[in-house]
């Protein structure tokens, strides 16, 4: 095998701890695998009250935590994967998503799951690109 691959656990304290035997996130080379967020308060690991309008605020809000820990932003994200425990959810999801992913949206699939960790309403997940990131045609 030719060359070395570079793997770096991302890790802040403005985002939840993982509740299992995984990161927040692994960088490798320039590609920055994001885990499942929740809308847990960091400080209390609780779900958020409020429904999923706000555990999709407080998730997306964790995940910014954790991209500027690897000195990216929202701008940086490829790909995500929203999970709900309601796909009747969907749009409020989506008018809070649109408030963290302005412009350049990223590749997505969204799926109704059986069930979430800690009785979640929603969770997202991403892989971003590290570094600085132009979009062309």
């Amino acid at each position: 095998m030719s060359g070395s691959l570079r793997r770096v656990i991302i890790s802040t304290k403005k985002a939840p701890d993982a509740i299992g035997p995984y990161n927040q996130a692994v960088q490798v080379n320039s590609t920055l695998y994001i885990s499942g967020q929740i809308g847990f308060n960091p400080s209390t690991m609780e779900v958020v009250s409020g429904g999923v309008v706000a555990e999709a605020k407080q998730a997306l809000t964790n995940m910014g935590h954790i991209l500027e820990a690897a000195n990216c932003t929202f701008n940086n994200v490829v790909k995500t994967t929203v999970l709900l425990a309601d796909i009747n959810d969907f749009a409020a999801v989506n008018e809070v998503y649109t408030t963290f992913f302005t412009a350049n949206y990223p590749a997505r699939a969204a799926y109704q799951a059986a069930a979430l960790p800690r009785g979640a309403r929603v969770e997202i997940e991403a892989v971003a690109v590290v570094g600085d990131i132009h979009t062309g045609e």
